[in-house]
């Protein structure tokens, strides 16, 4: 392994362990076993190094989401939905911290026109993603409209979910009741 990967796997780490915020140069270098001045050398600055290894973190989840969905037995319908919220539950409890830097990140990119504009460009993958994993369809073959909508709404969903099993985990929504809220949501539109 090059000191390039090096680099990414060590502020991967330092994510997981430190957050965004907490994390320095010296972590990451530390935990890549390389000098300091590598990290401006293959990523020019501390931040573009760790929106990198968060996104390739993400990226490593969401195969690893992808694989565990694959092997569900229900296409559509409550059981699937439930499912999926179970596997997104158990996920958001076994990576509180990678969704603690997600956020941190986020939060930066609000300061920052740089990572806004990185933000923009993943959020039609995102969007698509989430309609993907809503509806049980193969991304590729989800239409614009679907993705605008049910992809839209789905990533508000987990984005709040998320916040709520970090928050106070022991009041959080399980799949049920986001299957309830969803459904009392819906009977408010008629």
């Amino acid at each position: 392994m090059g000191n390039r990967e090096a680099l990414l796997d060590g502020a991967k780490q330092c994510l997981l362990e430190k957050g965004y915020d907490r994390t320095t140069v010296r972590d990451i270098a530390t935990a890549a076993g390389v000098s300091m001045a590598a990290i401006g050398y293959h990523y020019g600055s501390r931040e573009t190094l760790l929106q990198q290894a968060l996104f390739s973190s993400l990226e490593d989840w969401d195969a690893g989401l992808q694989a565990q969905l694959a092997k569900l037995d229900e296409p559509k319908g409550p059981k699937r939905f439930e499912a999926v919220w179970n596997l997104l539950i158990d996920h958001i409890k076994a990576n509180r911290t990678m969704w603690m830097a997600s956020f941190e990140l986020f939060m930066q990119a609000q300061r920052s026109p740089e990572l806004a504009e990185v933000y923009a460009k993943g959020q039609p993958g995102a969007l698509s993603a989430m309609a993907a994993l809503a509806t049980g369809e193969i991304e590729e073959t989800i239409d614009a409209e679907t993705i605008r909508t049910i992809g839209a709404v789905q990533l508000a969903l987990v984005s709040g979910i998320v916040m709520q099993w970090m928050s106070y985990p022991d009041n959080a929504p399980g799949p049920k009741e986001i299957a309830a809220g969803l459904k009392g949501l819906v009977a408010t539109l008629d």
